[in-house]
């Protein structure tokens, strides 16, 4: 497996696979950091260019997983990898709970330690959902959506594709996020929200608009 990204994320990512017993031909990818050596912990390989990568996912092992933030980087990573041959993996913490009634966790997702995910939730691909989240029953978290620490995601919510959750933030019952909205730390969200928005405060409120974020699914990736 490749693990894109090789700092902060993707060492977390690497303690879920060493609770998992996963970390045979187990590969990070960089090709942006000039501080990291050859391989991580004197043990992992990190893999510089494209072809390299390309290398491993066709030789080795076609699985690749996402140690980065930010939801427009990895929508755009996943497509990436997922172009050279890559085939992307979900990372689940055992010290995660994932309900198991009609839940529905996508590919490429990252649950971290600690998170509760209870019946009746849809878990879109690429999500990071950070530990300590909490994500109730009946609600819909959109494809790449970024959960930060902390974040409690209240019944029949909503949350649309490429959204980021500020650290602590609270949404309330059947909140309706549009795509690409950005909730500040410790809002609490009473409030339906137009996609490309930012928000903040309690109750949260519109401070600015966003640019629609460009980038396109990729059927590969799916």
């Amino acid at each position: 497996m490749i693990i894109v990204g090789a700092k902060g994320l993707a060492k977390e990512i690497l303690e879920i696979l060493h609770e998992l017993r996963r970390l045979s031909d187990l590969f990070f990818y960089d090709d942006v950091s000039d501080n990291i050596g050859e391989e991580l912990y004197g043990r992992f390989p990190v893999l510089r260019s494209p072809e390299a990568a390309q290398r491993v996912l066709k030789d080795v092992s076609p699985a690749f997983t996402l140690g980065l933030g930010g939801p427009a980087l990895r929508a755009k990573m996943a497509r990436k990898f997922c172009s050279l041959g890559g085939n992307l993996v979900s990372t689940v913490s055992p010290l995660a709970h994932v309900g198991s009634y009609g839940t529905t966790v996508m590919p490429g997702c990252n649950i971290m330690s600690g998170s509760v995910i209870t019946n009746d939730v849809h878990i879109g691909r690429g999500v990071l959902i950070n530990p300590g989240c909490t994500v109730s029953h009946d609600s819909r978290i959109g494809d790449f959506v970024e959960l930060s620490p902390g974040v409690h995601v209240t019944g029949g919510v909503t949350v649309g594709r490429f959204c980021s959750i500020g650290t602590g933030a609270v949404l309330l019952p059947r909140v309706t996020l549009g795509d690409n909205v950005v909730v500040g730390a410790g809002a609490v969200v009473t409030k339906d929200v137009e996609s490309n928005r930012v928000v903040v405060g309690v109750p949260a409120r519109v401070i600015r608009e966003l640019e629609p974020v460009s980038i396109e699914d990729d059927a590969r990736a799916k």
